[in-house]
């Protein structure tokens, strides 16, 4: 057969059951969801950064990762809200390599799908519980939001999902922001098109049942740049591009216009010690224009406690190390982290 059934997986309620969150932490939770919410609605003016590494691979690591955000967090909490980044499914665009800690929670070894998801479940619990952020995740799956709509304020669906029909459905059921990147061809037209369906409500086959969803009032738009048809990267952060992409929203009738800009991929051509002069410039463009401003609400930014990344399988592994893609190191992330909050 083509299709071979590995190991029945526990529904969703069975494994947040397993491993609950405190109530301590579903109020920091309702909390953290509330304050991010009024960013995109424009009730409050602070700015979100969206930083951590390009895949959590190692729970201590990315602990220690994001309990050194929130040390941040609590010297900058008047102008920037942090949301770690803890992504735990990694979409591979050959569908080789290191597909994140749900399907290996150990790199070196065979995927087991059972141990990821309580994997998976046990660094967002933990990262949360110690640090006190709730942290944004990729739905590379979008039956899995199920397992992880207990602990997550943000959702990202990347460039290779955004035009997946599911996704957008699913998306239109989820109760906090959601960002939809723009598409590796670049197509602003396709990156609103999704938007419009996360925000408007459907009815659809959800984990084999029928469900219909309300929408999502909180979905937006990630600039991350792009690629053409020679592979060449082809950013889309520079004031002309946020200029189109404003236009491209007024001419729709969507809630809350903001869009969310991605500082690494396609934007600094993976060149990752670039992010800083392109937050800078983004933040630059906020500044000259205030409807730039209104529309930019945060930046993503690729981030870990060393810099650079690693290979996996070598036999030696160096802590806070990306095994993915190259991530800006600790030093340089705390002080762009500083510099983005006194430029807000």
């Amino acid at each position: 057969m083509s299709f071979q059934i590995m190991q029945e997986l526990p529904r969703p309620e069975e494994i947040k059951k397993q491993y609950p969150l405190s109530s301590t932490a579903l109020k920091i939770k309702a909390n953290r969801d509330d304050e991010i919410r009024k960013v995109f609605t424009g009730e409050s003016d602070k700015f979100l950064v969206i930083i951590g590494p390009c895949s959590a691979d190692n729970e201590d690591s990315v602990c220690d990762y994001v309990n050194r955000l929130a040390r941040i967090q609590e010297k900058i909490s008047d102008k920037l809200i942090l949301i770690p980044r803890i992504y735990t499914n990694k979409p591979r665009t050959t569908g080789e390599g290191y597909k994140g800690i749900v399907h290996q929670p150990d790199p070196e070894k065979k995927p087991d799908l059972l141990a990821g998801l309580i994997a998976m479940r046990k660094m967002h619990i933990r990262s949360l519980e110690e640090s006190g952020l709730t942290a944004a995740d990729e739905m590379l799956y979008p039956a899995n939001w199920s397992y992880v709509s207990d602990f997550l304020s943000y959702v990202a669906i990347g460039a290779r999902s955004v035009e997946n029909q599911q996704h957008r459905l699913t998306v239109s059921g989820i109760d906090i922001p959601v960002g939809m990147k723009n598409p590796t061809s670049g197509d602003l037209t396709v990156m609103i098109n999704s938007v419009i369906a996360a925000q408007s409500e459907h009815t659809f086959i959800y984990r084999s049942s029928e469900t219909h969803t309300s929408g999502n009032p909180l979905a937006h738009t990630i600039l991350r740049g792009a690629t053409n048809k020679h592979g060449n990267a082809i950013p889309n952060y520079h004031f002309e591009d946020l200029e189109l992409l404003l236009d491209k929203y007024e001419q729709t009738s969507l809630k809350n216009p903001t869009t969310i800009v991605d500082t690494n991929h396609s934007n600094s051509n993976k060149i990752y010690s670039q992010q800083p002069r392109i937050a800078h410039e983004i933040l630059h463009s906020r500044k000259y224009d205030a409807r730039i401003a209104s529309l930019v609400k945060g930046l993503m930014i690729e981030s870990y406690i060393e810099p650079g990344n690693q290979k996996i399988g070598c036999g030696t592994h160096i802590y806070g190390k990306s095994i993915t893609d190259p991530c800006l190191g600790w030093d340089k992330s705390e002080r762009l982290i500083y510099e983005i909050a006194e430029l807000c």
